[in-house]
């Protein structure tokens, strides 16, 4: 059953309504279905046995989730043997044109805008937009939930520093 949560998110000032079952730290990642670049499907499974940063983001085609995509790319060179998974509802055609022009190349770009598996099993859907709210999950190599950010502002940039900080206590 999915719940709905108001007020954990803002667009702008306006409060927002969540659906989806709500993730905590300690909690089993759930599995979801999702599309690669190539229409493929992938799922957690599929991230295998390694330490996953799961950066959502609501559009690649706006400043801040450009931002917090280049910065997880970037990052993904100091972590080693992480996986970083950049979920949206955008086209998988929009998602490869934007990685080739930005060199988004460390990062798997997956989209959810088919089923919204992944956001309503993490409870990230925005109902009054049906996009995915700016957040971060760290899932160690058990697919235990070891951090959780729902960004409060939707226009806001994750804690880049606390989520980071979650993965290298695990790595």
């Amino acid at each position: 059953m999915n719940t709905k949560r108001t007020g954990i998110v803002t667009m702008k000032g306006n409060p927002l309504t969540l659906v989806g079952n709500e993730i905590k730290v300690g909690d089993k990642a759930p599995d979801f279905m999702v599309l690669t670049n190539d229409m493929q499907p992938y799922s957690l499974k599929d991230a295998g046995n390694k330490v996953k940063i799961v950066s959502v983001a609501p559009s690649l085609d706006t400043g801040v989730c450009e931002l917090q995509t280049i910065h997880f790319n970037e990052e993904a060179a100091e972590l080693g043997d992480v996986i970083i998974l950049t979920i949206s509802v955008d086209l998988p055609f929009a998602q490869k044109r934007f990685c080739g022009a930005k060199g988004i190349d460390k990062v798997i770009t997956l989209s959810d805008h088919r089923d919204l598996s992944f956001g309503l099993q993490y409870g990230f859907v925005m109902e009054e937009l049906r996009l995915l709210a700016r957040g971060v999950i760290v899932i160690d190599q058990e697919n235990v939930v070891r951090y959780v950010e729902y960004v409060g502002e939707v226009a806001a940039q994750p804690d880049y520093d606390k989520a980071l900080e979650a993965v290298k206590q695990l790595v």
